[in-house]
Order: C-alpha cells, then structure tokens, then sequence
C-alpha cells in the first residue's frame, strides 16, 4: 500500500483542449491521469453515433487524445483513466490498443462497461424530470447506468495501463485509484466521501484553475489562453493537496476551489454517488503557497440502494435556420423575415422558436435599449420528421430573394434530437464488466 498517489485531471469535458493532459503526463510526476468527457448531453450524442455505426459510439476525440499522451503514459508509467469509451468502451478500447500497437506499444487496455441496461426497462420506470412513465417521453434508444469504482477496481487489480470507461460517474473515476493504492474498502464510507470530494474538485479540470472562475475586472487570472489544469497529491487519510504545473496559466487559490466544490451540487451535505453518499460541509482550504492549496475535511455515509439511469429517446427532429441583417433598421428587418417564416411554417411544423441574436436570444422578453446596428435572426421549429426539419432552413435561405432587402450569411441545418431523462435502478440489476485487451 502506497502512503500517498499524484492524480491529474487532463480533461473536465468532452470538448477540452488536448494539451493541459500532455503537459501534466509529461511534467507533473503523475501516478495516474484522469480524462473525463461524458456528460448527459455527450452520451446522447453518442448513442445516436452508435446507432448509425455500431463500432462508433466512443468519444470523437478519442484517438487524438490517446496518440498524443501514449508516449508519456509509457515513459513515465503513468495509469490513464477515461470515461472516453461513452456508449461503446469496447470498441474504444479495441481501438486504443490498436493505436498503442501501432506506436510500438505493448501495454495492457482494459474496458469498463456494464453500464448499458436498455434491455432491463420496462417503460413503466418513474423519470425524475416529469414524474411520468419514461415510456411517455418518446421512442427509447438508450439506458445507461451510472457505474461506480468496482470496474475500474478490477481492471486496476489485473494491471492495466489504460482503462476504458462507458458511464461512470465522475468522482468514481479518481476514487478508484485511491481505494486501489491505499486499500480502502466500501465499507470506509468517510474515507470513501474524502476521495469523493477530492474526485469531484478534480473533475472538471480547469475551472479548479481559474477557467469558469475568470469573469471581467473582479475575478481575473494570469495567463488564460495557456490555461494549466489541476493535479493532486492525496494522503491515505484522505487529505489532499492540490496544484498546477509551474508555468501554466490560470489561477489554483481557494476562492477557485470553493466555486468548484459548490458545482453541480444540489446537497452538499447528502452528495450522491455510486460509491457513497457524500458530506462536502466540513471541507476546509488553505493556501500554502501560490497556486497550492491543502484540503481537510470532507466525509461520508454509505451509498444509496439505487443508481442513477440516463435514459436517451427519441424526441423530434430540430430544423434551424439563420440569416444576419446590419445597418439602419436592422431589427425591423429582422422582425419582418420572421414574420414572412412564421406564416410560411404555420401548420407544417410546430413550436417555432424566433430568436433575435444580439438583441433578445438569451433574455426572452426583454429587449435591449439600444437600437443595434446588426441583428442575427433564427428561426428554430421541433418537427415530427426530417423533411420537415430541412423546410425551416429552406425558407430561410429563401429570403436571399424573398424577404426584406439586405439579408445575408444564410446557415441551414436539421438533426434528430435525442432527449434525456433521468429514473432510478436497484444496483443489484447493474451488473459491471470489464474485459481486457
């Protein structure tokens, strides 16, 4: 058993940069690094990839990530840890170890998956959004069970170097390696709270540095465009210190910290998961030199009896168009193509949405004071079918012709949405797997 491990966070999400993951496999003396990339919207999107390619499903930057960071895994024996594999971590991690082979690579690739119980639903499950049967929601593509550490334990006890994850839930990707290395049990729940909160600080990468801290004037940091993400030196007693790689960007300070502690946090004091119920009430900061900071605190009771299920469906099709008007009258010109859009689509498709970019589109119902001198108007309408969805953009591009003087820079498209709602599941239907490559 180890006293204590180096953990990094080298992505908080599926579109983060790639190079924050390198400069910390490279520089920052990592015992593991931990990539996390699924959120409800991206396993939606990947689902929907899978269902058109049953080999996609996995992240899209999946092999970007991987080709650039296998050299320092190796080098500096560093254990990558990934929720990349999304809706399909088999052929994920099939492609990992092709990517390593053709490298020159001979390391062991494990897939962490389980988390897929499409097959178990009977529709008649409760959503926690609308209170209603989740058959009521739409046709059900997808139902994917938030995992917690007993995969990833595994795939660690059988000494894989790189590990695959489909849908496990954030935290439990770092409380993995700490109950791995320091032989915590499931039964050390306070233990197993402390990693929480420590996984949980580390998640979403750079807003610990400062990212989704910086604002205008009050809150600014050094250096932004080369934005350093955060790694971890945590104690077997489960206190931690946390850090950036020496001349990254961004700010590590305990102000940055506690707005990541309060992310996503609806009771910090029953914080559920798939390994525990977390207590974030009694976590303390200090800083201990610039861009250091130490955490204390943090506990736990046991988990809950059941686990979160993201259930993806089909919801509609999305049509969108948009087309810009600038100069003298540039929203009564924009008002008036809405209106010719609007008659045009009335009847053909339904929940036609207007927006007014630069003048409305965020704050519905409130309209600026000023007169602006450019105006991006969209057009968005749910439809029931494709053809209806690709009309929207049509009649938008008709305007060129059509519609009020001066409009141009037209963009048409449509896409199937697939919508995701959330039920509960007995963990004892959820079966983890892992199968090793």
């Amino acid at each position: 058993m180890k006293d204590q491990i180096r953990i990094g966070c080298g992505a908080g999400f599926s579109g983060d940069r790639l190079e924050p993951a390198v400069v910390l496999a490279d520089k920052a003396e990592l015992d593991y690094l931990v990539l996390e990339c699924l959120a409800e919207r991206t396993i939606a999107l990947a689902q929907k990839r899978k269902l058109d390619n049953p080999e996609l499903g996995y992240d899209p930057l999946l092999e970007r990530r991987i080709s650039s960071l296998l050299p320092h895994l190796v080098k500096n024996n560093i254990t990558l840890i990934t929720n990349m594999g999304a809706a399909n971590p088999i052929s994920a991690a099939k492609k990992v170890k092709k990517l390593a082979q053709n490298a020159g690579f001979d390391i062991k690739v494990a897939a962490v998956f389980g988390d897929d119980v499409l097959d178990q639903l009977t529709g008649d499950e409760i959503t926690l959004e609308t209170k209603k049967p989740i058959k009521e929601s739409g046709p059900i593509v997808s139902a994917n069970a938030y995992l917690g550490v007993e995969g990833i334990l595994e795939a660690l006890k059988q000494k894989a170097q790189i590990i695959i994850t489909g849908r496990v839930a954030d935290p439990s990707l770092f409380l993995a390696p700490m109950m791995f290395e320091f032989g915590w049990t499931k039964a050390d729940s306070d233990l197993l709270g402390k990693g929480t909160v420590i996984g949980h600080l580390l998640e979403c990468a750079g807003q610990l540095t400062g990212g989704y801290y910086m604002d205008m004037g009050r809150k600014q940091i050094p250096d932004p465009a080369n934005l350093g993400h955060p790694f971890a030196k945590i104690t077997k007693e489960g206190t931690a210190t946390f850090s950036k790689v020496k001349g990254t960007g961004g700010r590590l300070s305990c102000m940055t910290a506690k707005e990541q502690l309060l992310y996503e946090v609806v009771n910090p004091y029953a914080y559920q998961t798939p390994d525990v119920t977390a207590d974030f009430s009694t976590v303390s900061f200090e800083e201990i030199s610039e861009n250091v900071i130490g955490f204390h605190g943090g506990g736990g009771t046991a988990a809950s009896e059941t686990l979160k299920v993201s259930v993806g469906y089909r919801a509609y099709y999305l049509g969108e168009g948009e087309i810009s008007y600038t100069g003298f009258d540039a929203l009564e010109r924009a008002q008036l193509a809405a209106d010719i859009i609007e008659k045009r689509l009335k009847d053909k498709v339904s929940e036609i949405r207007v927006d007014y970019i630069g003048q409305n589109s965020i704050h519905k119902g409130q309209t600026a004071e000023f007169s602006p001198s450019e105006i991006r108007l969209r057009i968005a309408a749910n439809c029931e079918t494709p053809e209806q969805a690709r009309l929207v953009g049509e009649e938008v591009e008709a305007l060129y012709t059509n519609g009020p003087a001066g409009g141009g820079g037209v963009k048409k498209y449509s896409k199937e949405v697939i919508g995701i709602h959330s039920i509960l599941m007995d963990r004892n239907q959820v079966n983890p797997q892992i199968e090793i490559f």
